[in-house]
């Protein structure tokens, strides 16, 4: 009986030709950072990672000096499209203000936002404007703002000291100038 490999490190972006194995794994999974898998290769393995960002796909991991790259499964989905500019605005500000994950990319046929099935996040985009396929494919969503790299992971306030004694109206508000 082998022993099970024991994936501890990340290793953000990898090459393809420098990984020795790959590793399927849904959206749900690579949210995970404890998980019993197998790798694309047949051979049983542990994530055992710290809280940190979703694996990606591409991301390379490491254990035990094997490296093994992250490959994102292909899953039902739902894609949305709608004409760029202020109707793809629209659509990714009111479905992300639902706080789901959302994929949102570009092809031949222009851009788009990808969900997973939902029929309420559905009807929102319809009644949007949106045309809806249902297929499977890769989900890889953006990872946020604040989980992106460059941002530590603290939360902290920067903020400009301006003189207030003049007569103008501003507004205060902290959004978007969060440095997380």
């Amino acid at each position: 009986m082998t022993s099970l490999i024991q994936l501890t490190q990340r290793l953000g972006p990898v090459a393809a030709d420098s990984a020795q194995d790959t590793l399927t794994l849904t959206y749900d999974d690579r949210i995970k950072g404890r998980l019993r898998v197998t790798l694309d290769s047949g051979r049983g393995a542990g994530l055992f990672l710290d809280r940190g960002p979703v694996l990606r796909d591409g991301d390379g991991l490491e254990g035990g000096g094997l490296c093994v790259r992250v490959v994102a499964a292909v899953e039902p989905v739902v894609t949305a499209r709608v004409a760029s500019g202020l109707p793809l605005a629209r659509l990714c500000y009111h479905l992300g203000n639902r706080h789901v994950t959302l994929g949102i990319g570009e092809d031949e046929q222009g851009a788009w936002v990808r969900f997973a099935p939902d029929h309420v996040l559905e009807d929102l985009a319809v009644r949007l404007g949106a045309e809806l396929t249902h297929h499977r494919a890769p989900f890889d969503p953006e990872p946020g703002a604040y989980s992106m790299g460059g941002h530590s992971a603290g939360h902290s306030h920067h903020h400009a000291h301006h003189d207030h004694s003049s007569n103008h109206a501003h507004d205060h508000s902290h959004e978007g100038h969060h440095a997380h």
